[in-house]
């Protein structure tokens, strides 16, 4: 199959893009590093020729809910016109257990991508799943009072990026499926401790505190809405094994 991954050079693209080819199909990657600009629709058109499914795992470092949703509104609606002039016969969505309880910010967004995947007359499949390991390497410094760095409190149940991408090449070779089972890591830890353990890991030695957020963003962290209900799908690799994995700097 000729797969079309939207956000290709990412955490979970990158991804993705390698499974896809280890698997014996031709990965097209839709990104700015390819010329292909999916906000305006840069190019998508004659990218997606031929192209028998599309993957959209974009992202945007926002937490403001107006420049999400123009972001995802954007995106969605490129790829589904181009996906529906070219032909495609599957348009897959990856978004985020729990979007439902924190309608603001980041996952606004999500929420109407989501929607527009659903309203479009392209075939579609939606996968939520949770954070990804990596998402404590992003926030880790990210916030910081003098040395001390700061993190929501929040109940997590992290999940590894490859088996992300395993399941989302998955769903392409099933085909369309609506919205299918969530996927989420094997374990629930609390992000404040995934946070410690990988600055120790990386031989940080900046205190780590968590705070909690403000609004129905910071209440779904507080109260398992953003963990998995009964039912989704697990993952194997646990934040311990991956955190293994972190390549260490070395001390100078």
């Amino acid at each position: 199959m000729r797969i079309a991954v939207a956000g290709g050079t990412g955490a979970v693209g990158s991804h993705i893009v390698e499974v896809a080819r280890e698997r014996g199909h031709e990965a097209v990657v839709l990104s700015r590093s390819a010329g292909v600009d999916l906000v305006r629709g840069t190019r998508l058109d004659e990218a997606l020729e031929g192209v028998d499914a599309v993957v959209d795992v974009v992202s945007v470092q926002t937490r403001d809910t107006e420049e999400s949703t123009e972001f995802f509104g954007a995106v969605t609606r490129q790829l589904l016109r181009a996906g529906r002039a070219a032909g495609v016969g599957h348009h897959v969505a990856l978004s985020i257990v729990g979007i439902d309880a924190a309608p603001e910010g980041y996952y606004a967004g999500k929420q109407l991508q989501e929607q527009l995947v659903a309203a479009g007359d392209v075939p579609w499949t939606i996968l939520r799943a949770t954070q990804f390991h990596e998402f404590a390497q992003q926030i880790f410094g990210a916030f910081t009072v003098g040395p001390v760095s700061l993190v929501p409190v929040m109940r997590s149940q992290p999940v590894a990026a490859r088996e992300v991408a395993e399941r989302l090449v998955d769903l392409v070779e099933e085909g369309p499926s609506g919205r299918v089972p969530d996927l989420a890591g094997p374990e629930e830890v609390r992000m404040v401790d995934m946070v410690r353990a990988y600055a120790r890991r990386i031989g940080a030695r900046a205190p780590v505190l968590q705070v909690p957020l403000p609004g129905a963003g910071g209440r779904a962290m507080r109260d398992g809405s953003l963990v998995p209900a009964p039912g989704a799908d697990l993952g194997r690799t646990t934040f311990a094994e991956w955190l293994a994995q972190v390549d260490v700097p070395p001390r100078i």
